[in-house]
């Protein structure tokens, strides 16, 4: 699914944020990823979700190469990535429910159907009562669950979360993870940055630990 070789990144002319990554993980699995603030986890997502391309090494998703994709190609790779954003990157303008529909627009569905499937995952989020609210009514929790939900509508083939449970409580965070777990045992490979130890010891999935840039180990 994921491929790293030898992977340096960097922003402009500036130092390199990442250095010498490598690791594979394989379609199906499901990865925290840790490491204290400024280790790179975010960045490292950012070339998984195809925001951005390496300085150096090998980025293979899907057994593509990145480096080497066609920029046409692009956009039907990232619709079988499903990414949750820590800004969330809610439109302003859209109800909760045409936010999380909009996915499902874009790639065709039929009104009726996406209306009923939409408004079911927002109540099972804990939103049934927002399905018509404006980000801005929201709080940041509510927002945070829209923005989950609109990554998982599609049944992505690869889940990227940055922090997905920063703005819940425990116990949503805990019903948030249940849900990707479920994703998960559906096919979808997920990856999820977090610092939240408690999450980390209730949930049990190998870890890829990020030092300063580079992968120091993954543990089990």
């Amino acid at each position: 699914m994921i491929r790293f070789e030898n992977v340096g990144m960097r922003y402009g002319s500036g130092p390199e944020v990442l250095r010498d990554v490598s690791f594979s993980l394989p379609p199906g699995s499901f990865h925290f990823l840790t490491g204290a603030s400024g280790a790179g986890k975010s960045s490292l997502l950012r070339l998984m979700y195809l925001a951005q391309r390496p300085t150096r090494g090998l980025v293979t998703l899907f057994g593509r190469d990145v480096a080497t994709l066609p920029r046409h190609e692009l956009p039907a790779l990232r619709r079988r990535i499903g990414v949750i954003f820590q800004n969330f990157r809610l439109l302003d303008h859209l109800s909760a429910l045409d936010n999380v529909a909009l996915p499902l627009r874009v790639a065709g569905a039929r009104e009726a159907e996406l209306r009923e499937h939409v408004a079911e995952l927002l109540r099972w989020v804990g939103l049934g009562d927002h399905l018509d609210g404006l980000p801005a009514t929201l709080s940041g929790g509510q927002q945070q669950r829209v923005a989950i939900a609109r990554a998982v509508i599609t049944r992505p083939s690869l889940l990227l979360a940055d922090e997905p449970t920063g703005n819940v409580d425990d116990r949503t965070g805990r019903r948030l993870l249940h849900l990707f777990e479920e994703l998960n045992k559906l096919g979808t490979t997920v990856v999820i940055a977090t610092h939240n130890e408690a999450l980390l010891d209730r949930f049990r999935h190998p870890r890829l630990v990020l030092e300063d840039g580079r992968l120091s180990g993954a543990s089990p």
